[in-house]
């Protein structure tokens, strides 16, 4: 972005140059190899300054240290055997901890005038584009597919694992029959379709800021047509949890917003309800509505993970394990004779539930303590992106249910943190050559 400083290069690299990074193959690991150059200029400018609350960030992340002692154990009711594929799934996972740990103080201590906040919520807009998209090759391209220049270069026993291969190889959709019968769900730039689901919601909240309340009449005209445009694969991705956050977001803001605003936020979401329901896009919602056979498997799943987690309830087991059975059998696994005896690994249907199998319960509560508590020590800030930061961090905690934080939406879930962090009062960046000078200070524009 024109006028940015060389310190920002890697967030602006990140972000904007985020479709480069899924075509090679990186997508969400960009930020591992992204991390070792934030983590120099962090360096160059010790004392590292931390955000309040961020001691219980650093305890969950010390306590997944901790739970690799747990890797070889086996709790009741699962299968599987300690091998490659489980330490390689959990030295990936450690690595993007580790990164997104670098990134959120890489993002804290760059000065206003390194990297102004607006650019930073502008960044988050792009990759908004970047992912509206995707989710409309997903829609009109759904086939779409090819093996990226990492996985051609990785052994077949790295990229052979499941957990990689939603990584490395870049898809525009997964086909699945939710409705009943095959229909993609877009997944592009992204690892997954719940990923996609999450993603979208969390940069649509930035998108609004940066070129809505931050923009002039023609970034406003522009936001019009690409929410309209948005609409097409956020109602093809067959995703409740992404309309459940949508429904949170407008609630919230009718909450907080002045008289005014609120008005206009009414007025917006009746105008779309009624441009929704005139259009062909009504028939899908109604027919997701009518068939939520995921349920049971959802069910299953999370029922599973809390007893196997309840073995080992203070560090978990390091990683996701395979239940015995299913929703409908106990036949473990799909075989030809069976084709819908498979089932998600246990941990993989929310982040909570993750923590759970990983961490244990005190994994899963320090999570949940690092984000209310953001929410809560920023709920005053009325700015507009203190309230979106806080509305993020409400989003983050109801995902948690529903949608598996790793990898790109913890990414930006911590980007988000790292925006309420810059925007507090008493937190501002101090410059290592100037301390006391204004340019380090916030300046936003005025809202228009």
């Amino acid at each position: 972005m024109r006028g940015l400083d060389r310190a920002a290069w890697p967030i602006a690299a990140l972000l904007v140059g985020y479709p480069v990074w899924w075509a090679l193959g990186f997508g969400g690991l960009a930020v591992v190899v992204l991390a070792p150059p934030m983590a120099v200029i962090l360096w160059r400018r010790r004392p590292v300054r931390v955000p309040r609350g961020f001691g219980l960030w650093l305890l969950l992340l010390a306590g997944y240290l901790v739970s690799s002692i747990m890797l070889a154990e086996m709790p009741p009711g699962t299968y599987g055997e300690f091998g490659v594929g489980r330490l390689t799934g959990y030295l990936m996972r450690l690595s993007l901890y580790l990164s997104l740990t670098v990134m959120v103080l890489y993002l804290g201590n760059l000065t206003e005038r390194e990297l102004p906040q607006l650019a930073l919520v502008r960044m988050l807009g792009v990759l908004f584009l970047t992912t509206v998209a995707g989710g409309l090759l997903g829609v009109l391209a759904p086939q779409t597919e090819f093996t990226s220049p990492v996985e051609r270069l990785l052994p077949e026993w790295i990229s052979g694992n499941s957990f990689v291969q939603n990584l490395i190889h870049p898809t525009a959709a997964q086909i699945q029959k939710v409705l009943g019968h095959a229909s993609p769900r877009p997944e592009a730039p992204f690892e997954w379709a719940n990923a996609w689901g999450s993603n979208i919601s969390v940069l649509l909240v930035w998108f609004v800021v940066g070129w809505w309340v931050y923009g002039g009449p023609r970034r406003r005209l522009a936001v019009v047509a690409l929410l309209a445009l948005a609409a097409v694969p956020i109602v093809y991705s067959l995703n409740r949890g992404l309309w459940i956050g949508l429904g949170v977001a407008t609630a919230y803001l009718v909450l907080r917003l002045s008289p005014r605003g609120r008005v206009a936020v009414c007025a917006a979401v009746a105008t779309g309800v009624l441009a929704f329901v005139l259009s062909p896009l009504q028939a899908m919602v109604s027919q997701r509505l009518d068939n939520p056979h995921s349920n049971d498997i959802r069910a299953f799943t999370v029922t599973s993970t809390v007893a196997a987690a309840g073995t080992s309830p203070i560090i978990g087991y390091g990683n996701t394990r395979n239940a015995m059975g299913n929703h409908k059998t106990i036949t473990t696994g799909k075989s030809d004779w069976c084709e819908t005896c498979g089932h998600p690994p246990l941990g993989s249907d929310g982040q909570l539930w993750h923590l759970m199998i990983t961490q244990g319960f005190v994994g899963a509560g320090l999570y949940i303590a690092f984000f209310t508590g953001a929410a809560r020590r920023h709920w005053r800030d009325r700015s507009p992106i203190g309230m979106a930061g806080v509305l993020v961090m409400i989003l983050t905690l109801l995902y948690m249910f529903v949608y598996d934080g790793l990898v790109t939406p913890l990414s930006l879930y911590l980007i988000s943190f790292a925006l309420l962090w810059r925007n507090a009062p008493d937190e501002r960046r101090p410059s290592p050559s100037a301390l006391s000078s204004p340019d380090d200070q916030p300046a936003l524009p005025r809202p228009r």
